[in-house]
């Protein structure tokens, strides 16, 4: 298979101050089947295109200054455009190279403490992985399932590679599996898959059943001490 994806990042020093240096960026992947577009600072997110929804979206924190980014998206969809009719003359015009692959690292873990019955959300992490192009799916019970099921943006990382996070809402079941499946190209056909079962601990019957015997012994001692006080007074 033919590498077929173009990935540009800029990145801009606003400051040479050793103590203060910030890096603004931005990272715009192409491929025939996917793109994306985001601007970040400082390895933090600002902005990104959601190209499904044709809209831009702001992803700065609350406490953070507002700020707006007029005409970023249309200029995303032209930007794509242009890159998706490049893609096509270097493809022609050049043998691909084999590419350069680094594969997946998976985790899968809750968001919140399990409870039975409590609505939680499941969190699939896929780190380090490059090219910047990877499928997850889920299942509940050895069934796929795709409702509740959400995919974040590609994620820049130190080293050129990239991480993503997909999330699965889910209402805890005793005894209920979920997995997380990854297939990426450096995976070279064996998918990655990562499971997690609801094993809710239930409170330890120990420490009260310690503490009951205690409570019973020491009140055993109680009267034991009372009848010998009392048999001594009698004899005096």
């Amino acid at each position: 298979m033919e590498l077929s994806i173009i990935i540009l990042a800029l990145t801009v020093v606003l400051s040479t101050d050793a103590g203060f240096v910030h890096e603004d960026f931005a990272i715009t992947i192409c491929s025939d089947t996917e793109a994306e577009k985001m601007y970040g600072f400082d390895n933090e997110e600002l902005w990104h295109a959601d190209f499904n929804q044709k809209k831009g979206v702001e992803t700065l924190p609350d406490f953070g200054d507002p700020m707006s980014f007029p005409g970023f998206f249309e200029r995303s969809v032209g930007d794509m455009a242009i890159l998706r009719s490049s893609l096509a003359i270097y493809i022609k015009a050049f043998k691909s190279p084999p590419p350069e692959m680094d594969a997946p690292e998976t985790s899968i873990y809750p968001e919140d403490d399990v409870q039975l019955g409590f609505q939680n959300t499941l969190i699939c992490h896929v780190t380090g992985f490059y090219p910047p192009s990877v499928s997850i799916s889920w299942t509940k019970n050895n069934v796929n399932v795709t409702e509740g099921m959400s995919l974040s943006q590609y994620r820049p990382m130190n080293g050129g590679t990239f991480n993503i996070f997909s999330t699965l809402k889910f209402t805890p079941g005793e005894g209920d599996i979920y997995s997380c499946t990854v297939n990426h190209r450096a995976l070279q056909g064996q998918p990655q898959t990562k499971t997690w079962d609801v094993d809710v601990a239930l409170p330890g019957v120990g420490p009260a059943v310690f503490c009951g015997v205690g409570l019973t012994l020491g009140l055993l001692g109680v009267a034991t001490g009372t009848f010998f006080l009392v048999k001594g007074n009698n004899c005096n």
